[in-house]
């Protein structure tokens, strides 16, 4: 899988290493380029995987305004519902940014 940026990978793991929910594409946090994400202050706690870090995605001169996000530490129950631990992962906004397999 490949989140990209125009022409640009911003993240590239395998199949089996990211993680889906609600829809969304959860990329470990190694996958992702280096220097892509900036931490952005935009508050969020989700009910059921616990608070929420949104990113800037930058690439070049363009800022993608709160384009992912992360849960750096995931409810324990999170972790069970989804059937292993995604804390750190990043997803990312579809609106903004593409995801490919």
């Amino acid at each position: 899988m490949k989140a990209v940026v125009r022409e640009t990978v911003v993240a590239e793991a395998a199949n089996e290493a990211v993680v889906g929910i609600e829809g969304n594409v959860y990329f470990p946090p190694d996958s992702v380029v280096a220097g892509v994400l900036r931490n952005s202050p935009t508050p969020y706690t989700c009910p059921w995987k616990g608070r929420a870090q949104y990113h800037d995605v930058v690439v070049g001169g363009t800022v993608l305004r709160d384009g992912a996000w992360s849960y750096p530490d995931i409810k324990e129950s999170a972790a069970a519902r989804v059937g292993r631990d995604f804390s750190g992962y990043v997803a990312f906004d579809v609106r903004q940014i593409r995801i490919e397999s």
